[in-house]
């Protein structure tokens, strides 16, 4: 079976592990996690744009995209769909791949990882919200208990929250918590990113 070239507007919405790296040479490859995610490990040759500088970097993406394919890559693929769908209401074709850089590790494949003293450690952006969400709902039923009952509506608020999410497969905490300065780019990281991105 032929799959067709990563310029056709027929080039698959997704790509499974085994599909990307075999193509992974012809592919631009965009990892939209945040720095400290895409530092802990990123297919070869990614660059990183953050899915909320997705719009600032259109031009490059769109002359990207006509040049080859153009694979979209986060965590688990959640962010890369939107940041799909982002650029398809743009007229940019991407395909994103199919469970993301934990189902490229688990298959066995490489990840990148920058020099341990050009970046600082970061959790990824699932355990950051693992964590937040643990205190917020402890800190709900402690304050509940000892201040006021109606402290409690905290936790069911983050319960709440979190069946959301799981059924929209959404996430505000991760936006919310993608905005804090250690997930932020650094201006001089997204200039890089966009420079190397126009000079393919």
């Amino acid at each position: 079976m032929t799959l067709p070239t990563p310029s056709t507007p027929s080039m698959p919405e997704a790509l499974d592990v085994e599909q990307a790296h075999s193509r992974l040479d012809g592919l631009t490859v965009i990892d939209v996690r945040t720095p400290g995610e895409y530092a802990s490990g990123h297919l070869p040759g990614a660059l990183n744009i953050p899915l909320d500088h997705i719009r600032r970097a259109l031009p490059e993406l769109r002359r990207a995209a006509a040049r080859g394919g153009l694979l979209i890559v986060c965590a688990s693929g959640a962010r890369s769909r939107r940041a799909c769908a982002l650029l398809a209401g743009q007229g940019v074709s991407a395909a994103t791949l199919t469970g993301g850089t934990e189902a490229w590790a688990a298959a066995g494949h490489e990840l990148s990882r920058p020099l341990a003293c050009e970046t600082r450690a970061s959790w990824s952006m699932e355990r950051q919200v693992r964590l937040t969400a643990g205190v917020l709902v402890l800190l709900g039923l402690v304050l509940g208990l000892v201040v006021h009952p109606a402290f409690q509506i905290l936790s069911a608020g983050i319960a709440g929250g979190l069946v959301f999410s799981a059924l929209t497969d959404t996430c505000g905490m991760a936006v919310l918590l993608a905005k804090l300065p250690h997930n932020r780019p650094r201006p001089a990281g997204l200039d890089a990113a966009l420079a190397a991105l126009r000079d393919r």
